[in-house]
């Protein structure tokens, strides 16, 4: 659904703790010098550049992933993706708004380190940790790992400061991803019962909104993701969706009771930042 939306009525709930900000690779269009893939499709161009694979999966990111993992090793998938996401770029004003806010809880659906970096300027004294999906083949029977500040791994998630969640893993501190179709059916066989997803995140969302920008969900993992990051939050929630939501997308959108706004994300990015000064300098 798309109604009229008050930008200054999440800023304040973004503030206060109870929107959790959502982001996807699309933040990065925000970023002056995002000089890393900023869609699956351009993941997957830069893995089969270095690497052949069959025709057919060439513009398929996990399968290509896969092919990769089978054909070659492991570690030839994550070399690739370090050299990719290698580069930080400038975060943008929205990124720095809101990890400057009083939100509590991050959740970042993409491989680079821009919102660590973000949270990093905001929060020189290091209140803040992260916490990342792990791959199934590389840490088996391990979920998610948790890093301070300065990437130093953590055996539990602090009770203060912001969280930063990378469902997906990151190319910083310590090179987790998933990428491949193994690792996803690994997650995706658990995540109904949630199991993967660290119980800092299950705590935090309850009675939550979510604010969904830079996502599309015009694909399965991603609704998948976000369905079950989302299990037992509140019933009202908001996606930046400048273009029509395809039907899959449309249906999520109305399952989720997440309400669209209908603004190119420059704009909607630069009245949020507006929106949080007050209360940033307040």
């Amino acid at each position: 659904m798309s109604v009229p939306v008050s930008i200054d009525h999440i800023a304040r709930r973004i503030d206060d703790g109870s929107v959790v900000p959502y982001l996807g690779p699309g933040m990065l269009a925000l970023c002056p010098d995002a000089r890393v893939p900023a869609t699956p499709d351009a993941l997957a161009r830069i893995m089969t550049a270095r690497v052949s694979v069959p025709h057919k999966i060439r513009h398929r990111l996990t399968q290509a992933a896969q092919f990769i993992e089978n054909f070659k090793h492991r570690k030839s998938v994550v070399g690739i993706l370090d050299e990719a996401f290698g580069p930080t770029p400038t975060p943008s004003a929205l990124h720095r708004a809101l990890a400057a806010s009083g939100a509590g809880l991050y959740v970042d659906c993409w491989y680079d380190d821009t919102f660590a970096a973000a949270l990093a300027g905001a929060r020189p004294g290091g209140q803040w940790a992260q916490v990342q999906g792990l791959s199934q083949s590389e840490h088996f029977g391990q979920w998610f790992g948790a890093y301070d500040a300065a990437g130093a791994p953590l055996d539990a998630v602090p009770a203060g400061g912001a969280l930063l969640y990378k469902p997906i893993g990151a190319h910083a501190p310590a090179s987790n991803y998933l990428v491949s179709d193994s690792d996803y059916v690994e997650v995706l066989t658990e995540i109904d019962i949630q199991t993967p997803i660290p119980p800092a995140v299950q705590a935090w969302r309850s009675g939550r909104s979510f604010l969904f920008v830079g996502c599309r969900f015009d694909d399965q993992l991603a609704r998948s993701f976000a369905r079950q990051i989302m299990k037992r939050s509140s019933d009202a929630h908001w996606a930046v969706l400048p273009d029509e939501p395809t039907r899959m997308e449309a249906r999520f959108l109305a399952e989720q009771r997440i309400t669209r706004i209908p603004m190119p994300l420059a704009t909607f990015a630069d009245e949020l930042v507006s929106a949080l000064q007050p209360a940033l300098a307040a």
